[in-house]
């Protein structure tokens, strides 16, 4: 099937690739199937883009890659609505706000977004008791060189 999408023009993606948020996105209720696709020459950032709206697609990324402590328990119902993955099969991504230049670009870690790879459903979930917070510093900020700089 072929999909416009906001940041790659019309691509051609498979049914298996969908991404299926049976509750929507927080904020995006009606838009259920997402794909991921990687932005070319860069292997740290997706977009997660909407197979029904050309120009709702998040950029995204493994928060792991940034923050290596970051850590949360998937609550009883999430785990129930993903149908009960195991471990290996869990993916998480984090929303990113770029911004210029670069380096004030932040990461929702407060709202990750979960996957079970072996069946493609998928729930952006709200940490509420955690220090987590929708705006992390991607990047640590550039050193800057000698005084008066």
């Amino acid at each position: 099937m072929n999909i416009e999408t906001k940041y790659h023009g019309l691509i051609e993606i498979h049914k298996e690739e969908i991404l299926h948020f049976i509750n929507g996105i927080p904020g995006f209720k009606e838009e259920k199937e997402f794909v991921l696709l990687p932005l070319p020459e860069n292997d740290w950032f997706y977009v997660l883009q909407s197979t029904k709206t050309a120009e709702l697609g998040f950029v995204v990324t493994d928060p792991f890659l940034f923050f290596e402590d970051y850590d949360f328990t998937l609550n009883p119902s999430t785990v129930d609505q993903l149908e009960d993955p195991s471990e290996k099969n869990i993916k998480v991504l984090s929303i990113l706000t770029v911004r210029e230049p670069l380096h004030k670009t932040t990461t929702n870690l407060q709202a990750p977004i979960v996957i079970n790879l072996a069946n493609s459903k998928a729930k952006q979930i709200i940490l509420n008791d955690t220090s987590y917070e929708t705006k992390h510093l991607v990047f640590e900020q550039p050193q800057h060189q000698g005084q008066g700089e």
